[in-house]
């Protein structure tokens, strides 16, 4: 699992970078090339958007009591996106806006860059902790199904006896009827 969201992080990062790079010339591009830097740009933050939502479902995948850390991160990157929109905007619409905001999302991506090492040296830890407590549980569960194995077996058996014990019990019953009514006619008869 984290492997995927891992996967998605570094193309989300790469894409996010693509996108602050072309959205920095876009001012400075003839008309005809900012036409279609724009309309590149555009389809790089759907594509954002997507990886996004990838991202949002594999965090829905993990086990509640590790979902924090990744659920902050969710956030982060949220956050960055919508950085990055409002950015486009702002640098269709006045260049020396765009810069000054570029220069402050690049130093709120370099801090949650930051985070995000920290986040995942700290991710790293617990999810070598979790292996450990996954696999001694793992050896208990196996340990205990072998047990039940065992015990419903020896309980099966004990059934099979009980019934052949009822079975016998009841024959045993229904002969002696039998002969007592034989031994009844047989009496009356001489009589």
């Amino acid at each position: 699992m984290s492997s995927d969201f891992e996967g998605y992080e570094q193309d989300f990062a790469v894409l996010t970078a693509e996108i602050t790079n072309k959205i920095a010339r876009v001012p400075r591009l003839p008309p005809d090339e900012k036409k279609q830097m724009v309309a590149n740009v555009e389809k790089q933050l759907e594509e954002a958007k997507e990886l996004l939502e990838q991202m949002d479902l594999e965090v829905r995948e993990i086990p509640p009591q590790s979902r924090g850390m990744y659920s902050n991160r969710m956030r982060s990157y949220k956050q960055e996106m919508g950085k990055l929109e409002t950015d486009f905007r702002a640098h269709l619409l006045d260049n020396t806006e765009r810069l000054e905001r570029s220069s402050r999302r690049l130093e709120a991506g370099y801090q949650i860059a930051v985070e995000t090492e920290q986040i995942g040296q700290e991710m790293l830890e617990n999810l070598s902790h979790d292996r450990e407590k996954i696999q001694r549980a793992r050896e208990r569960l196996r340990e205990t199904d072998a047990n039940l194995g065992k015990s419903s077996r020896v309980l099966t058996g004990m059934l099979r006896r009980i019934i052949q014990n009822r079975i016998l019990v009841v024959i045993l019953a229904i002969i002696l009827v039998i002969t007592i009514l034989t031994a009844i006619t047989f009496s009356v008869r001489r009589h």
